[in-house]
């Protein structure tokens, strides 16, 4: 073995140790994401502070905006008093809409509870940082782009998917409540990615081998990530849509309800989340594949030839502008539209795993 494959052989050994280090990393995260949820639950403070949001809520329903954060909770912690910010009073004035405020967020508005988030963000920062940096291993150690495979481009989307959440929280965006699905999902795909689609490290197929990869692919992933979020949040909303419904409706909502679904945020918000980052990212995802095509036309001499995985990506393109036409312009909101974004993610989903796995063609590139 010469000096070359040996460097090689240690950079794909120490890409294995830092994906699954980060994968313990992101498993005391989820934890310190499920310490936040149960202190935020318990907490006098946190109902406390639910019941003044929802005072505050009802002796503004009849204004339009939003008002500022006030600073109402203080928790005695350690002989110290922490101060902490009520969120934002969200009001709507469409027709048929619900005055709702957004819930106090996984911490319930506590000090313990907000604790465990900080220690459990400061945690899947660091897994993040890991898994980066593993990632950037796999990609020495072959001296091209880290997404050739299954196995490679699932722990490169998963790095994505957290880089853009982490990136979501540093803008100030009120997305720490997806903190714990996120977490949990990354582990899911990293167990399957190091348990069923590990591929050792290789060259590329000459198809493959091409520019046209790191402009691709890159976009791709970086579309699924985004879809992702979206998807997350789109779910959110059907659970707090019923839960809010209930309540609209005098009913008495169980325990998981109470104790979970109360501090998400607003139906409203949670369907104007998804629907802002679905937009934002469609275009890209046209441009992919467009890009595609290009490269189609290079290596193989035609642009578009139906194969599966081309034909599923316009698929998931067709399910996502119907999501975003219906919004734009058959006002579709609420449930029926959401049903439809979770379509086009599924659509997304099974034109990754499903098209590499069980379909043969031209982009048949798992390696398992």
């Amino acid at each position: 073995m010469n000096l070359a494959a040996a460097t090689n052989e240690s950079l794909a050994n120490i890409s294995n140790v830092l994906i699954y280090s980060s994968m313990a990393v992101y498993t005391l995260a989820f934890f310190a994401h499920i310490a936040e949820w149960v202190f935020g639950s318990r907490s006098k403070v946190g109902r406390t502070a639910a019941a003044l949001t929802g005072a505050q809520a009802g002796a503004e329903g009849a204004g339009a905006g939003a008002a500022a954060p006030v600073r109402v909770a203080h928790a005695q912690q350690g002989g110290g008093t922490a101060v902490l910010d009520r969120p934002k009073i969200v009001t709507r004035a469409a027709a048929g809409s619900r005055d709702v405020p957004d819930g106090p967020g996984a911490a319930g508005g506590t000090f313990k509870g907000d604790l465990y988030g900080r220690v459990a963000i400061s945690l899947t920062l660091v897994a993040f940082l890991v898994q980066a940096g593993g990632v950037v291993a796999r990609a020495l150690s072959v001296q091209r782009a880290p997404w050739g495979n299954m196995y490679e481009f699932s722990i490169t989307f998963s790095t994505v998917a957290v880089g853009t959440y982490l990136v979501l929280l540093a803008l100030g965006k009120n997305v720490r409540w997806m903190g714990l699905l996120l977490v949990t999902t990354v582990l899911l795909d990293l167990g399957v990615a190091t348990t069923l689609l590990y591929t050792a490290s290789d060259q590329l197929v000459p198809a493959l081998d091409s520019y046209w990869l790191w402009i691709h692919v890159s976009t791709a992933i970086l579309c699924g990530a985004v879809f992702y979020i979206g998807a997350v949040a789109t779910l959110l909303y059907l659970f707090r849509d019923s839960y809010e419904a209930k309540l609209a409706a005098g009913g008495k909502p169980g325990a998981f309800a109470r104790s979970v679904l109360s501090r998400l945020p607003a139906a409203g918000s949670l369907d104007k989340f998804s629907y802002r980052i679905n937009a934002a990212v469609f275009p890209l995802w046209t441009f992919t594949i467009i890009a595609g095509a290009i490269w189609a036309g290079d290596a193989w001499g035609r642009y578009w030839g139906w194969d599966p995985k081309e034909v599923w990506s316009f698929i998931t393109w067709v399910a996502y502008a119907s999501y975003l036409h219906a919004r734009a312009t058959a006002g579709w909101k609420g449930r029926k539209a959401a049903y439809l974004a979770l379509l086009a993610f599924g659509c997304w989903l099974f034109n990754y795993y499903g098209v590499n796995i069980f379909v043969n063609g031209k982009h048949s590139y798992a390696g398992v």
